[in-house]
């Protein structure tokens, strides 16, 4: 479908914000805060609404994990942004009163500077190569470009997930350039079984036919090989999901079967043909994910989440938080088991002990971590967005 035809079709409903188009920032480069420079620096990112005459109204979007700088309206391609439902005219994060900014984090895949970029010391792509990074750097990426675009101070930060741990990241980080931040379904530390998870994730990357094997190995052969990268993808959509929600959605129903409903094979090619629903969904989900995704890029930026740890970087949470000056808004959902309510309450106590302005909001849905993503959320994450920005002065 040509992408007029797709505005046309989707302009009164969620794509009416309209096209939009991806721009991108080039800098010198960035010291890492392993100590390590990297450069030259290209960021990735979309702009929507105005940006008042004080330069005031800035609102910044951080994304999660797998996502990038499209977050609302309809790209080029024809794809509606990432979370259209809550960004445009009237919406949560209003587009006629707020200019709104997301670009794709440090390490990236999808236009920001990342393992797919070519190194300019072998003029071949970074690949496994590529410097680590910490949510620190990819902090300090955006604030380079927030500094670019002319704006000192933004209206407000917000994101979920790995967004999540960026919007406090930045809240600590630079007291002074926010205004509020809004943290969803998000920690200040990951716990064991999330660096689990990740560690298997990326040991199925690494398992991968003509890739290195350990953490450790660097190489710059840059081809996608094997399916490692569409396994991590399935185990890591299980931990987004709730019980519930798999229960509801796929329950124990079968998409392929031989005899009296049972399917006695196990696949050919030693690759198993996925006999309920549930193996076929993750199947889809892994396979369409290598289509967009750079296993590299997984391997990084998980890396950089397992790492978070703004405990053990200042001492204590509320060493951390001492300088925080933003308005700040927690969220989080009853049914996310990968970043549960007690993580968005030890952040929300320590702010608590230090008297920051801080609310707290806990979402009962059952959609899991993926519920500040999910269309049925979106009217309940939409009204408490829009007042709390419009409570912010």
């Amino acid at each position: 479908m040509e992408s007029t035809e797709f505005i046309k079709e989707y302009a009164d409903s969620d794509g009416r914000y309209g096209p939009v188009k991806t721009q991108f920032a080039d800098f010198d480069g960035i010291e890492l805060e392993s100590g390590a420079f990297l450069g030259p620096l290209r960021v990735a990112y979309e702009t929507y609404g105005t940006l008042s005459p004080k330069y005031d109204n800035a609102v910044l979007i951080l994304h999660a994990l797998s996502g990038d700088a499209h977050v609302a309206g309809i790209n080029e391609k024809g794809r509606i942004g990432w979370w259209d439902a809550l960004i445009g005219p009237e919406k949560g994060i209003d587009t006629d009163k707020y200019f709104v900014i997301c670009s794709n984090c440090l390490g990236g895949c999808i236009g920001t500077t990342g393992p797919p970029s070519i190194n300019p010391a072998t003029g071949k792509p970074y690949g496994r190569s590529f410097p680590l990074i910490t949510m620190g750097d990819m902090v300090n990426v955006q604030a380079l470009l927030v500094k670019h675009l002319g704006i000192d101070r933004l209206h407000n930060v917000i994101g979920g997930s790995m967004g999540g741990t960026q919007a406090l990241e930045w809240a600590v980080r630079y007291p002074d350039m926010i205004r509020s931040a809004i943290v969803i379904a998000a920690t200040a530390r990951l716990s064991p079984q999330g660096i689990a998870f990740n560690w298997v994730g990326r040991n199925a990357i690494y398992s991968d036919p003509a890739r290195p094997c350990t953490e450790s190995d660097q190489g710059d052969a840059y081809q996608k090989v094997g399916r490692g990268l569409a396994v991590a993808r399935m185990i890591g959509h299980i931990t987004y999901l709730s019980e519930d929600t798999m229960e509801a959605k796929f329950g124990r129903k079968r998409a392929l079967k031989d005899v009296d409903g049972y399917r006695y094979s196990l696949g050919e090619n030693g690759k198993e043909g996925g006999e309920f629903e549930v193996e076929s969904y993750l199947e889809h989900q892994g396979s369409t994910f290598m289509e967009r995704f750079d296993e590299d890029s997984y391997v990084v930026i998980t890396k950089a989440i397992d790492r978070f740890d703004l405990e053990a970087a200042h001492g204590d949470l509320v060493t951390a938080f001492r300088n925080i000056k933003a308005k700040m808004l927690v969220l989080s959902y009853t049914s996310d088991w990968l970043y549960p309510t007690s993580m968005s309450l030890t952040i929300v106590r320590a702010l608590q002990a230090l008297n920051k302005h801080v609310s707290f909001v806990e979402l009962d849905l059952p959609y899991g971590h993926d519920s500040f993503l999910v269309s049925a959320g979106m009217p309940t994450l939409t009204r408490i967005v829009r007042g709390f920005l419009n409570g912010v002065v």
